[in-house]
Protein backbone atom coordinates (compact mmCIF):
# COMPACT_ATOMS: atom_id res chain seq x y z
CA UNK A 1 0.00 0.00 0.00
CA UNK A 2 1.51 3.82 -0.84
CA UNK A 3 0.00 6.96 0.38
CA UNK A 4 -1.54 9.26 -1.98
CA UNK A 5 -3.44 12.63 -2.18
CA UNK A 6 -6.53 12.59 -3.80
CA UNK A 7 -8.80 14.59 -5.49
CA UNK A 8 -12.55 13.50 -4.49
CA UNK A 9 -14.25 16.26 -6.23
CA UNK A 10 -13.43 19.54 -7.50
CA UNK A 11 -13.43 22.38 -5.28
CA UNK A 12 -11.10 23.95 -2.63
CA UNK A 13 -8.23 22.44 -0.62
CA UNK A 14 -10.92 19.90 1.31
CA UNK A 15 -11.27 17.83 -1.73
CA UNK A 16 -7.82 16.74 -1.38
CA UNK A 17 -7.58 13.67 0.92
CA UNK A 18 -5.26 11.60 2.11
CA UNK A 19 -5.81 7.69 0.67
CA UNK A 20 -3.61 4.32 0.99
CA UNK A 21 -3.93 2.33 -2.14
CA UNK A 22 -2.23 -0.66 -3.59
CA UNK A 23 -0.09 0.12 -6.61
CA UNK A 24 0.44 -2.43 -9.20
CA UNK A 25 4.14 -3.40 -11.04
CA UNK A 26 5.67 -1.26 -13.67
CA UNK A 27 3.47 -2.58 -17.07
CA UNK A 28 5.62 -2.64 -20.17
CA UNK A 29 7.15 0.58 -21.04
CA UNK A 30 7.11 2.05 -17.42
CA UNK A 31 9.43 2.53 -14.27
CA UNK A 32 8.53 3.18 -10.99
CA UNK A 33 9.43 5.95 -8.80
CA UNK A 34 9.70 6.26 -5.21
CA UNK A 35 9.94 10.20 -4.65
CA UNK A 36 12.27 12.18 -3.06
CA UNK A 37 10.45 15.16 -4.00
CA UNK A 38 7.20 16.25 -5.89
CA UNK A 39 6.97 20.28 -7.16
CA UNK A 40 3.53 21.95 -6.46
CA UNK A 41 2.69 24.05 -9.00
CA UNK A 42 -0.42 26.44 -10.21
CA UNK A 43 -1.88 23.39 -12.91
CA UNK A 44 -2.19 21.79 -10.30
CA UNK A 45 -4.71 24.36 -8.79
CA UNK A 46 -6.19 24.45 -12.13
CA UNK A 47 -6.95 20.54 -12.03
CA UNK A 48 -8.65 20.37 -8.31
CA UNK A 49 -11.10 23.61 -9.17
CA UNK A 50 -11.94 22.05 -11.94
CA UNK A 51 -11.08 24.49 -14.73
CA UNK A 52 -9.04 21.79 -16.48
CA UNK A 53 -10.82 18.24 -16.36
CA UNK A 54 -9.06 15.59 -14.68
CA UNK A 55 -10.82 11.70 -13.86
CA UNK A 56 -11.82 11.70 -10.32
CA UNK A 57 -11.20 10.13 -7.99
CA UNK A 58 -7.51 11.06 -9.38
CA UNK A 59 -4.17 12.08 -8.17
CA UNK A 60 -2.62 15.95 -9.16
CA UNK A 61 0.83 16.52 -9.56
CA UNK A 62 2.92 16.88 -13.10
CA UNK A 63 6.38 16.78 -11.65
CA UNK A 64 8.93 15.49 -8.77
CA UNK A 65 11.91 13.09 -8.81
CA UNK A 66 13.28 10.05 -6.74
CA UNK A 67 14.89 6.90 -7.39
CA UNK A 68 13.54 4.24 -10.11
CA UNK A 69 12.65 1.32 -7.87
CA UNK A 70 11.78 -1.45 -10.66
CA UNK A 71 11.30 -1.25 -14.48
CA UNK A 72 8.45 -2.80 -16.90
CA UNK A 73 9.08 -4.99 -20.06
CA UNK A 74 11.07 -3.14 -23.04
CA UNK A 75 12.46 -0.55 -20.79
CA UNK A 76 16.22 -0.43 -21.71
CA UNK A 77 17.81 2.92 -20.61
CA UNK A 78 16.45 3.05 -17.39
CA UNK A 79 17.73 1.14 -14.43
CA UNK A 80 16.60 0.33 -10.83
CA UNK A 81 18.58 2.43 -8.61
CA UNK A 82 18.57 5.58 -11.03
CA UNK A 83 17.25 9.09 -9.75
CA UNK A 84 15.43 10.33 -12.59
CA UNK A 85 13.32 13.71 -12.55
CA UNK A 86 10.24 14.14 -14.81
CA UNK A 87 7.72 16.50 -15.85
CA UNK A 88 3.76 16.65 -17.47
CA UNK A 89 1.42 14.24 -17.98
CA UNK A 90 0.10 11.46 -16.95
CA UNK A 91 -0.87 13.25 -13.58
CA UNK A 92 0.15 11.46 -10.19
CA UNK A 93 2.71 13.05 -9.07
CA UNK A 94 0.88 13.82 -5.28
CA UNK A 95 2.22 10.26 -4.00
CA UNK A 96 4.77 8.46 -2.07
CA UNK A 97 5.86 6.02 -5.25
CA UNK A 98 4.08 5.68 -8.53
CA UNK A 99 4.87 4.37 -12.02
CA UNK A 100 5.82 6.39 -14.80
CA UNK A 101 6.44 6.16 -18.71
CA UNK A 102 9.84 5.32 -18.70
CA UNK A 103 10.09 7.68 -22.00
CA UNK A 104 9.31 10.63 -18.99
CA UNK A 105 11.73 9.80 -16.84
CA UNK A 106 15.08 11.62 -17.23
CA UNK A 107 18.37 10.96 -15.56
CA UNK A 108 19.57 12.96 -13.12
CA UNK A 109 23.28 13.86 -13.67
CA UNK A 110 25.74 14.02 -10.54
CA UNK A 111 25.59 17.01 -8.31
CA UNK A 112 21.56 17.56 -9.26
CA UNK A 113 19.95 16.41 -6.47
CA UNK A 114 15.87 15.42 -6.17
CA UNK A 115 14.88 18.71 -4.42
CA UNK A 116 16.63 21.06 -7.10
CA UNK A 117 14.98 18.48 -10.20
CA UNK A 118 11.79 18.57 -8.17
CA UNK A 119 11.74 22.34 -7.85
CA UNK A 120 13.02 22.78 -11.48
CA UNK A 121 11.48 20.90 -14.24
CA UNK A 122 8.27 21.94 -15.04
CA UNK A 123 9.11 25.68 -13.99
CA UNK A 124 12.04 25.29 -16.06
CA UNK A 125 10.55 23.42 -18.97
CA UNK A 126 8.51 26.32 -19.16
CA UNK A 127 11.01 29.14 -19.36
CA UNK A 128 13.11 26.97 -21.45
CA UNK A 129 9.76 26.29 -24.07
CA UNK A 130 9.48 30.96 -23.51
CA UNK A 131 13.35 32.05 -24.11
CA UNK A 132 15.13 29.38 -26.31
CA UNK A 133 11.75 27.72 -27.70
CA UNK A 134 9.58 28.25 -31.13
CA UNK A 135 9.34 32.07 -29.84
CA UNK A 136 12.73 33.49 -28.97
CA UNK A 137 13.15 37.63 -27.41
CA UNK A 138 15.73 39.15 -29.88
CA UNK A 139 18.96 39.74 -29.06
CA UNK A 140 18.84 43.16 -26.14
CA UNK A 141 15.23 42.70 -25.96
CA UNK A 142 13.79 44.29 -22.44
CA UNK A 143 11.35 42.26 -20.61
CA UNK A 144 8.61 42.66 -18.32
CA UNK A 145 8.02 39.62 -15.95
CA UNK A 146 4.74 39.82 -13.71
CA UNK A 147 5.43 38.21 -10.12
CA UNK A 148 8.96 38.25 -10.41
CA UNK A 149 9.59 36.32 -6.98
CA UNK A 150 7.20 33.43 -7.73
CA UNK A 151 8.67 30.34 -9.06
CA UNK A 152 8.27 30.97 -12.73
CA UNK A 153 9.26 34.58 -12.07
CA UNK A 154 12.15 34.29 -10.53
CA UNK A 155 13.46 31.43 -13.20
CA UNK A 156 12.17 33.45 -15.96
CA UNK A 157 14.15 36.16 -14.90
CA UNK A 158 17.93 34.45 -13.58
CA UNK A 159 17.36 32.75 -17.09
CA UNK A 160 16.50 35.99 -19.10
CA UNK A 161 19.70 37.71 -17.16
CA UNK A 162 21.82 35.23 -18.00
CA UNK A 163 20.83 35.10 -21.85
CA UNK A 164 21.37 38.94 -21.90
CA UNK A 165 17.92 40.32 -21.84
CA UNK A 166 17.15 43.62 -19.38
CA UNK A 167 14.47 42.42 -16.96
CA UNK A 168 11.92 44.41 -15.53
CA UNK A 169 9.96 42.76 -12.90
CA UNK A 170 6.66 43.43 -10.74
CA UNK A 171 6.03 42.19 -7.45
CA UNK A 172 3.12 42.86 -4.64
CA UNK A 173 5.33 43.77 -1.85
CA UNK A 174 9.03 44.96 -1.26
CA UNK A 175 10.19 41.87 0.21
CA UNK A 176 9.50 39.88 -3.13
CA UNK A 177 10.86 42.65 -4.57
CA UNK A 178 13.97 41.87 -2.87
CA UNK A 179 14.08 38.79 -4.47
CA UNK A 180 13.48 39.75 -7.61
CA UNK A 181 16.34 42.01 -7.78
CA UNK A 182 18.43 38.99 -6.26
CA UNK A 183 17.07 37.13 -9.31
CA UNK A 184 18.21 39.91 -12.05
CA UNK A 185 15.69 41.97 -12.42
CA UNK A 186 17.09 45.77 -13.20
CA UNK A 187 14.21 47.33 -11.75
CA UNK A 188 11.18 46.22 -9.64
CA UNK A 189 7.44 47.49 -9.57
CA UNK A 190 6.05 46.98 -6.52
CA UNK A 191 2.32 46.61 -5.24
CA UNK A 192 -0.72 45.19 -6.16
CA UNK A 193 -2.01 48.11 -7.10
CA UNK A 194 0.82 49.66 -8.56
CA UNK A 195 -0.16 51.62 -11.90
CA UNK A 196 2.62 49.35 -13.97
CA UNK A 197 1.78 50.64 -17.11
CA UNK A 198 2.83 54.05 -16.09
CA UNK A 199 6.17 52.81 -14.55
CA UNK A 200 7.39 50.66 -17.15
CA UNK A 201 6.62 53.38 -19.99
CA UNK A 202 9.08 55.55 -17.32
CA UNK A 203 11.47 52.86 -17.14
CA UNK A 204 11.58 52.55 -20.89
CA UNK A 205 11.67 56.29 -21.61
CA UNK A 206 8.17 55.50 -23.38
CA UNK A 207 8.89 52.74 -25.44
CA UNK A 208 7.46 50.07 -23.91
CA UNK A 209 9.15 46.11 -23.46
CA UNK A 210 9.55 43.92 -26.52
CA UNK A 211 7.74 41.31 -24.61
CA UNK A 212 5.96 40.63 -21.51
CA UNK A 213 5.67 37.83 -19.57
CA UNK A 214 2.22 37.43 -17.73
CA UNK A 215 1.20 34.42 -15.14
CA UNK A 216 -1.25 36.98 -13.98
CA UNK A 217 -4.00 37.13 -16.04
CA UNK A 218 -7.60 38.52 -15.11
CA UNK A 219 -7.36 42.19 -15.53
CA UNK A 220 -3.84 42.26 -15.59
CA UNK A 221 -3.47 40.61 -18.62
CA UNK A 222 -5.28 43.81 -20.84
CA UNK A 223 -3.13 46.27 -18.99
CA UNK A 224 -0.25 44.46 -19.66
CA UNK A 225 -1.04 44.98 -23.47
CA UNK A 226 -0.07 48.62 -22.51
CA UNK A 227 3.34 48.44 -21.20
CA UNK A 228 3.88 47.03 -24.28
CA UNK A 229 6.22 48.71 -27.46
CA UNK A 230 4.40 48.93 -30.61
CA UNK A 231 4.44 45.36 -32.56
CA UNK A 232 6.10 43.74 -29.52
CA UNK A 233 4.67 40.44 -27.80
CA UNK A 234 1.91 39.72 -24.54
CA UNK A 235 2.86 36.01 -23.58
CA UNK A 236 -0.03 34.83 -21.32
CA UNK A 237 1.60 31.92 -19.01
CA UNK A 238 -0.96 31.48 -16.12
CA UNK A 239 -4.17 32.76 -14.53
CA UNK A 240 -3.41 33.49 -10.99
CA UNK A 241 -5.15 36.61 -10.41
CA UNK A 242 -8.08 35.56 -12.02
CA UNK A 243 -9.45 33.81 -15.78
CA UNK A 244 -8.03 34.50 -18.33
CA UNK A 245 -10.44 37.53 -20.13
CA UNK A 246 -11.86 37.02 -24.04
CA UNK A 247 -9.45 39.42 -25.90
CA UNK A 248 -10.65 40.45 -29.68
CA UNK A 249 -8.33 40.65 -32.25
CA UNK A 250 -8.87 44.52 -33.09
CA UNK A 251 -7.46 44.98 -29.66
CA UNK A 252 -4.53 43.85 -30.39
CA UNK A 253 -3.84 45.13 -34.10
CA UNK A 254 -4.10 48.55 -32.87
CA UNK A 255 -1.13 48.50 -32.27
CA UNK A 256 0.43 45.92 -33.88
CA UNK A 257 0.64 43.44 -30.94
CA UNK A 258 1.12 39.48 -30.84
CA UNK A 259 -0.56 37.45 -28.00
CA UNK A 260 0.81 34.40 -27.16
CA UNK A 261 -0.92 31.50 -24.72
CA UNK A 262 1.93 28.28 -25.01
CA UNK A 263 1.15 25.34 -23.20
CA UNK A 264 4.35 23.94 -21.47
CA UNK A 265 2.17 20.52 -20.76
CA UNK A 266 1.56 20.72 -24.58
CA UNK A 267 5.02 21.68 -25.38
CA UNK A 268 6.54 18.74 -23.51
CA UNK A 269 4.24 16.09 -24.76
CA UNK A 270 6.17 15.28 -27.71
CA UNK A 271 9.22 13.45 -26.22
CA UNK A 272 11.65 14.55 -28.61
CA UNK A 273 11.69 18.07 -27.58
CA UNK A 274 10.70 17.48 -23.96
CA UNK A 275 14.08 15.16 -23.81
CA UNK A 276 16.22 17.84 -25.79
CA UNK A 277 14.45 21.22 -23.59
CA UNK A 278 15.13 18.66 -20.42
CA UNK A 279 18.56 18.13 -21.56
CA UNK A 280 19.00 21.76 -21.61
CA UNK A 281 17.87 22.90 -18.83
CA UNK A 282 19.83 20.33 -16.53
CA UNK A 283 22.83 21.38 -18.52
CA UNK A 284 22.54 25.11 -17.69
CA UNK A 285 21.81 23.85 -13.97
CA UNK A 286 25.01 21.87 -13.78
CA UNK A 287 27.50 25.03 -15.04
CA UNK A 288 25.27 26.86 -12.52
CA UNK A 289 24.09 29.17 -15.52
CA UNK A 290 20.37 28.85 -13.70
CA UNK A 291 19.57 28.57 -10.11
CA UNK A 292 16.64 27.58 -8.32
CA UNK A 293 15.00 28.67 -5.57
CA UNK A 294 13.37 26.17 -3.24
CA UNK A 295 10.68 28.05 -1.06
CA UNK A 296 8.56 26.23 1.27
CA UNK A 297 8.11 22.40 1.77
CA UNK A 298 5.75 20.48 3.05
CA UNK A 299 4.39 16.89 3.91
CA UNK A 300 2.74 14.87 1.42
CA UNK A 301 -0.35 15.26 4.02
CA UNK A 302 -0.37 18.96 3.49
CA UNK A 303 -0.51 18.95 -0.38
CA UNK A 304 -3.72 21.20 0.69
CA UNK A 305 -1.58 23.64 2.36
CA UNK A 306 0.69 24.33 -0.16
CA UNK A 307 -1.82 24.70 -2.66
CA UNK A 308 -3.22 27.21 -0.56
CA UNK A 309 -0.23 29.32 0.28
CA UNK A 310 0.59 29.12 -3.21
CA UNK A 311 -3.51 30.26 -3.99
CA UNK A 312 -2.62 33.01 -1.56
CA UNK A 313 0.57 34.47 -3.15
CA UNK A 314 2.11 33.73 0.24
CA UNK A 315 5.36 32.09 -0.83
CA UNK A 316 8.34 32.69 -3.32
CA UNK A 317 10.35 30.30 -5.15
CA UNK A 318 9.38 27.00 -5.76
CA UNK A 319 7.63 24.37 -3.77
CA UNK A 320 8.14 21.03 -2.65
CA UNK A 321 6.12 18.22 -1.38
CA UNK A 322 8.60 15.58 0.57
CA UNK A 323 6.90 12.28 0.79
Amino acid sequence: MIRTIELVAPGGVDQLQLASRPLAPPAAGEVRVRHHAIGVNFIDIYYRTGLYPVTLPGVLGVEGAGVVEAVGDGVEDISVGDHIAYAGAPLGGYAEVRNLPAERAINLPAGIDARLAAGAMLRGLTVQMLLRGPRPPAPGSTLLVHAAAGGLGQLLTRWATRLGFSVIGTASTEAKAQVARKAGAVQVIVGRDADFVAQTMDLTDGRGVDIAYDGLGGAYLRRTFDAVTPFGMVVNVGQAAGAVPPVLVTDLSKRGLALWRPSVMAYVADVPRYRAAAADLLDALGRGELTVEIGETYALEEAGKAQADLEAGRTTGSLLLIP
